[in-house]
C-alpha cells in the first residue's frame, strides 16, 4: 500500500473543467505552473460520479435542482476523465478522485490512482467505505458535519482493515464565513486521534492567506482547496482560487514552515543566540581571599553583572557541580577554570538511577509514575554505594508509606525518630537490620516495627526493596548516631521524570 506523503497539497477540480475536456486540461496545466515552484507534495483531485445510477430515475433531466443541472451540465465520459488522469500525471501531481458511489471506485482502481479521497458527505457512507476499504489505495477523509461518534466509528472501521488514512478538518458552508473555520478544530483532532495524520480542507475566501498559515502551525500537514481558471468562455463560483490565489496561498505555507521550524527535536544551540545569553549572565566572583585547595562555597563567592570571558557564570553553580580553588584566588577575582575545578556529579546521579530502577524493575514491584526519587547520600556521592539509601514517597498524611531501595552492598547509617514509628515490609533482597545494637536478618515478607527512640541501621547485601509504612514522617526527626551525617545540608538530591 502507497504512503500519503508528508505536507500534501491537493487542488480540487470538482465540475470546475465545466463539462469541456481541454478547458480541464487546461487548468491542470495553469496549475501545474505554479506548484513546480513550491517544494511540496501536491496531488490533483478529480470527483467520480456515475449519473446513470447516482441520478434517481425520477430525477433525471431536473434543472430546477441545482446539483442535479451542475452534474449533467459538466458531465464528462470515461475517456474524458483518462486524459485528465493522464494529463494530472504529465505536470508531475499525484492522482486522486473522490467517488460518490460504488461504481466510481472501479474506475479508480481500473486508472490505477494514487489516493482516494472521502468526501464530508459521504462520511459514514458505510456501503461506499466497505468498497474502498476493500481497495489498497490510502484514504483522505474531510469530516465536515460528523459528529464526534461518527468520527470514532469510522477511524476504528479504516484502523480494523489496516488502512493507510487521514483525516481533514473541514467546514461545509461554501464559502466559509472566517468566525465559522474553527481552525482550533485542527488541535482537538490532533489530541483525540495522535496516531492519526490530520489536514485541514479549505473553503474558505479564495484571497485569504491567513488560515493556511494558522493550520500549518498548529500541525496539520495535509491541505486541500478547490481550484479554477476563469475564461472569457467559463467564470469561477466564490470558493474555488485562481492560480495567482493558490500561488500566494503556498508562499504562505512555505513562509508558515519556515517560521514555525521543527516540532519532533529540540532545535541546537545557536551560536549567536548563545553568545549573546551568556553576556547578560551574572559571573562567579570571589567575596574574599581564596587559599588553593578550598571548596567555594556560597560563602565565599558572589554573582555580579557583566561577566568576564571564559569565567563560570551563575548558571554554572548548582547542587550538582562542586568548585574547588587550584590556585589562591584574590577578592573580587573571576572565578574561571584557569584557577579553580569544576566537578559534575551528574553522572554519579544517573548511574545511581539507572541502578534504582533495575533493582525496581527485578522486584516487580508497581510504583506511582509521578514519585519523586529522593537520593541520600550521607557521607558525599562519592561514598554513596557504601553509605546511602534511595526512598520513594508514595503518601505522608496522618499515615505515610515510603518504598526504600537499598543498592547491593548498601548501608544505611545508625539513625532514630523521636516521633515516628515505622514498620518495615521486606518485599525484595534480604536485609540486615541492627535494632539497638541487635542484628536481626529480614527475607521477603517480613515485617518489622521500629518504634520512636529505636536506634536502627541497616545493610543489605545483594539489594533490596522495603516497603516502610508509618505514622506521618516530619523532616526534622531523623537524627543520626554520627552527628556530622545532620551538618551536611546537601545529603540528599530528589529527582521528578526518573523513570524514563
Amino acid at each position: 500500500m502507497k504512503k500519503i506523503p508528508e505536507n500534501l497539497f491537493t487542488l480540487e477540480l470538482a465540475n470546475n473543467h465545466m463539462g469541456d475536456i481541454e478547458h480541464g486540461i487546461h487548468v491542470i496545466q495553469e496549475f501545474g505552473k505554479v506548484c513546480k515552484k513550491y517544494p511540496f507534495s501536491f496531488a490533483f483531485k478529480l470527483q467520480y460520479r456515475q449519473l446513470d445510477s447516482f441520478i434517481h430515475p425520477s430525477m433525471k433531466g431536473r434543472d430546477d435542482i441545482p446539483y442535479i443541472k451542475r452534474f449533467s451540465e459538466t458531465r464528462l465520459t470515461r475517456g474524458d476523465h483518462d486524459r485528465l488522469v493522464k494529463e494530472i500525471q504529465k505536470q508531475g501531481f499525484l492522482t486522486m478522485s473522490t467517488p460518490f458511489d460504488e461504481e466510481s471506485v472501479d474506475v479508480i482502481e481500473s486508472q490505477d490512482l494514487d489516493i482516494i479521497k472521502i468526501p464530508s458527505c459521504s462520511f459514514g457512507d458505510w456501503p461506499l467505505l466497505e468498497k474502498i476499504s476493500q481497495t489498497d489505495k490510502p484514504i483522505i477523509a474531510s469530516t465536515a458535519g460528523a459528529t464526534i461518534e461518527l468520527i470514532d466509528q469510522v477511524i476504528s472501521f479504516l484502523k480494523h482493515r489496516n488502512k493507510e488514512f487521514a483525516i481533514l478538518h473541514c467546514v461545509g458552508e461554501y464559502p466559509t464565513p472566517d468566525d465559522k473555520m474553527h481552525i482550533s478544530q485542527i488541535d482537538f483532532l490532533k489530541n483525540r486521534y495522535p496516531d492519526v495524520r490530520i489536514g485541514f480542507s479549505t473553503h474558505e475566501d479564495t484571497s485569504n492567506t491567513d488560515f493556511i498559515k494558522m493550520a500549518v502551525a498548529k500541525g496539520a500537514s495535509i491541505f486541500e482547496k478547490h481550484v479554477a481558471v476563469q475564461t472569457e468562455k467559463y467564470g469561477i463560483n466564490k470558493y474555488s482560487a485562481t492560480p495567482e490565489q493558490v500561488d500566494a496561498w503556498l508562499e504562505s505555507a512555505l513562509y508558515a514552515q519556515k517560521t514555525c521550524g521543527v516540532s519532533d527535536v529540540r532545535l541546537p544551540v545557536n551560536p549567536k543566540e548563545a553568545a549573546s545569553l551568556l553576556s547578560l549572565r551574572r559571573g562567579v566572583f570571589a567575596k574574599r581571599d581564596i587559599h588553593k585547595g578550598d571548596a567555594l562555597t556560597i560563602e565565599n563567592v558572589f554573582f555580579a553583572f557583566p561577566p568576564e570571558e571564559g569565567q563560570f557564570t551563575a548558571n554554572d553553580w548548582s547542587k550538582y557541580f562542586s568548585f574547588h580553588a587550584k590556585e589562591d584566588i584574590h577578592v573580587n577575582d573571576a572565578i574561571s577554570p584557569s584557577n579553580s575545578i569544576k566537578t559534575d556529579s551528574r553522572e554519579k546521579i544517573w548511574d545511581i538511577v539507572k541502578k534504582v530502577r533495575k533493582i525496581i524493575k527485578d522486584s516487580n514491584v508497581v510504583i506511582p509514575g509521578s514519585a519523586e526519587l529522593e537520593i541520600s547520600h550521607h557521607y558525599g556521592l562519592e561514598k554513596f554505594h557504601e553509605f546511602g539509601l534511595t526512598m520513594l514517597t508514595v503518601v505522608n498524611r496522618d499515615y505515610c508509606k515510603k518504598l526504600l531501595v537499598s543498592l547491593p552492598g548498601q548501608k544505611h547509617p545508625e539513625q532514630y525518630h523521636k516521633q515516628k514509628e515505622e514498620t518495615f515490609h521486606v518485599l525484595y533482597g534480604t536485609v540486615e537490620i541492627v535494632l539497638n545494637g541487635v542484628t536481626q536478618t529480614c527475607s521477603p515478607g517480613d515485617v518489622l516495627t521500629i518504634e520512636p527512640e529505636t536506634r536502627h541501621a541497616f545493610i543489605s547485601h545483594d539489594g533490596a526493596v522495603i516497603e516502610e509504612i508509618s505514622s506521618t514522617h516530619f523532616v526534622n526527626d531523623s537524627f543520626y548516631t554520627d552527628e556530622s551525617i545532620s551538618l551536611n545540608e546537601n545529603r540528599k538530591t530528589i529527582l521528578t521524570h526518573w523513570m524514563g
